[in-house]
């Protein structure tokens, strides 16, 4: 809603005309003040120009947008609306800039910014002409470029966010899935997408509809604008036919409807080889439907191949389950062996002594003989005799984040010859992203008493939301187990392409991994692969300080290396659009702390990982005992020291409501 009338353009300058009587708008008392609070964006006059090269309409428009502004804050408005007309808006930024950190008051600043430019909406269905093609080859990414301008002179400012206008073209699948990672929070629809089905209803091409999906999952608020195209219709038809769509919207996933409240939800990553589990935590990883299913069906396929029909009743075979906690794996084993009509015996492994106490309690009331619960960590255990098969569930959402592999190599002494690990191998993915939601909760886990940007040294398990992959994800790091030389030298080292379409801008990287446990049966995590239904992890993002520029066709790099005994640390430059990166991974890295599960596996990153570094600030590795630099930085940005910190989310949930006119 208009603050002001859209036709009163106040003079600040010349007389008469600044002098005018009278109230400038209406009154505050024709609403409640819960009303104004809950129900009205606000809406600044189409006449304000605050860049505008005519220094006389420059000084009157900021004059009347700062009143317009101040105008919204007295009332409370809850979210206050602001075009983006072109690609230069520095004025404009300064402004709203300076009215958000003077002012005392929460109000979202929504910058209107269509999908397509108005000069690249096609006319040629029309007047019969070819599409045009820009010369630059900007095309349907030009409105991202203002909106990305903008947002980078208010610094990110997280009280800024995107009102997405719709118009009757669409841009391409890529330029969409691009601004699906940015802070949408309300689509405009003007009244002239609309078509009219056979009925005589408003309805939306089958594009715009999916469109309208995927916006609803980001639970955006959709603003109806524009002239009744539809008379013989009420106007409440528009919201009525939006309604009709957020209800037969395909349904939720499993995991949708598990990691509800959790969406992009910074959580610090948990650490069960330094920290010991509570209960509820464990009870959360137990639920999974589907990863203990898959364990089941790989312990009973390995226990069918190693031995014959005819020594089943006479063959024991020897599992030890590493890492047992509360006894899902030993329950899985059991029922593994009852269906494949085999005989086990069981070593039920668990250095946390409170999960002790419960696998002694299934031990005595369920298990009977047929387990040996064992408290003791798994490298430093003797075992009273070799195993046939090693199980365990040590994996992270980066695979060896949790340090798997030095764990199962650790205790490999235990195997027997031609004995089996359940998982056999697993691989690590990494992929780079632009999440500008995720960017700035990282920047607001800032915790007193610590270096001001050692939050950008952790990494955060999260459920990826509101974000765009901007290339498919590649492997990194793959270990397998039985390995013929577990004390062998683990360093590793990946250096990584990746092909960007569009024009766009990196926060971080996204972290995902695969798993085989045995034969063909598989875990994963990574999207393309995702096992459907199961939520025991979620992708583990890393972020870094400076966002990067880059994309439009050109490629991009990262190169992690894993080396023993050194902690995580990586560096990023940024040159022409190509991405570089370094990583390190060790096996003695300093802790980080630990965050409740919350919904999925907040899980351990255990070496310190990834400090990533913007452009010019220099190649840093973070051990414990500090930071070394690698390669110069600029003289002004000091060197990061390892400070972990815990993540902090502020959630913004927008009002459930579909909001008519403007």
């Amino acid at each position: 809603m208009p603050v002001f009338h859209p036709r009163y353009r106040r003079e600040f300058s010349h007389q008469p005309a600044r002098g005018r009587p009278g109230p400038h708008t209406r009154s505050d008392l024709l609403l409640s003040g819960r009303d104004w609070n809950t129900l009205i964006v606000g809406k600044l006059s189409p006449w304000i120009r605050p860049d505008s090269k005519v220094e006389a309409v420059r000084r009157n428009s900021e004059a009347a947008m700062l009143q317009e502004l101040n105008f919204g804050a007295y009332l409370g408005l809850p979210a206050f609306l602001l075009p983006l007309t072109q690609g230069e808006n520095p004025n404009l930024a300064r402004l709203l800039s300076t009215h958000i950190h003077t002012g005392h008051h929460s109000t979202m600043f929504w910058m209107r910014v269509p999908l397509l430019a108005p000069e690249d909406l096609r006319d040629d269905l029309i007047e019969n002409e070819p599409v045009p093609v820009p010369e630059d080859g900007s095309g349907d990414e030009k409105t991202w470029i203002w909106w990305h301008n903008f947002r980078t002179l208010c610094d990110y400012n997280k009280r800024i966010a995107v009102a997405l206008e719709v118009g009757p073209d669409l841009p391409s699948n890529h330029v969409i899935d691009r601004w699906l990672g940015e802070p949408i929070k309300a689509a405009i629809l003007p009244t002239s997408i609309f078509l009219t089905n056979k009925k005589g209803f408003p309805v939306l091409s089958k594009m715009h509809q999916r469109l309208v999906f995927r916006l609803l999952k980001l639970e955006v608020q959709f603003i109806v604008w524009g002239a009744h195209h539809h008379p013989e219709k009420e106007f409440c038809s528009y919201l009525q036919y939006l309604e009709y769509l957020s209800q037969n919207r395909p349904p939720p996933s499993a995991y949708e409807l598990f990691a509800k409240g959790y969406e992009d939800y910074l959580q610090s990553p948990l650490q069960p080889l330094m920290d010991n589990l509570e209960s509820q935590t464990y009870e959360v990883f137990e639920k999974d439907p589907i990863k203990y299913s898959q364990y089941q069906q790989a312990i009973y396929r390995c226990l069918l191949d190693r031995v014959p029909e005819e020594e089943k009743d006479t063959n024991v075979q020897v599992v030890m389950v590493l890492g047992a906690g509360r006894g899902p794996l030993v329950n899985a084993t059991l029922r593994a062996s009852r269906q494949a009509s085999q005989r086990v015996k069981i070593y039920a492994v668990e250095k946390n002594p409170n999960a002790v106490v419960t696998l002694e309690s299934w031990q005595y009331e369920e298990w009977g003989s047929q387990v040996t619960v064992v408290s003791s960590d798994m490298r430093e255990w003797s075992a009273p005799e070799q195993a046939d098969l090693l199980v365990s569930e040590l994996l992270g959402s980066f695979a060896d984040n949790e340090l798997s592999p030095e764990c199962l190599d650790g205790a490999q002494h235990c195997l027997r010859a031609g004995g089996v690990s359940i998982p056999s191998t697993y691989t690590s993915f990494l992929a780079p992203i632009s999440s500008s939601k995720l960017y700035n909760e990282v920047r607001a886990c800032r915790e007193k008493d610590r270096h001001p940007e050692a939050q950008f040294e952790m990494p955060y398990v999260v459920r990826l939301h509101n974000f765009h992959q901007l290339a498919p994800p590649q492997p990194c790091f793959t270990f397998h187990h039985p390995h013929p030389d577990p004390s062998r030298d683990k360093s590793q080292y990946r250096q990584l392409e990746f092909a960007v379409e569009v024009n766009t801008v990196l926060h971080g990287f996204a972290g995902y991994f695969e798993t085989t446990l045995y034969g063909d049966i598989m875990l994963s995590i990574r999207p393309e692969t995702h096992s459907p239904g199961m939520f025991s992890w979620f992708p583990i993002f890393f972020p870094i300080k400076v966002s990067v520029p880059g994309g439009g066709g050109s490629a991009g790099g990262a190169g992690l290396g894993a080396g023993r005994g050194s902690a995580g640390g990586a560096g990023l430059r940024g040159r022409g659009g190509a991405w570089r990166g370094a990583g390190l991974r060790g096996a003695d890295a300093p802790s980080l702390p630990t965050a409740a599960a919350g919904g999925a596996r907040g899980r351990a990153r255990a070496r310190g990982l990834l400090a990533l570094r913007g452009p010019a600030q220099g190649v840093v590795r973070v051990g414990g005992d500090g930071a070394r630099l690698l390669c110069p930085a600029q003289p002004e940005r000091p060197l990061l020291h390892h400070r972990p910190v815990r993540g902090r989310h502020v959630t913004e949930t927008p009002p459930p409501f579909l909001r008519l006119g403007l």
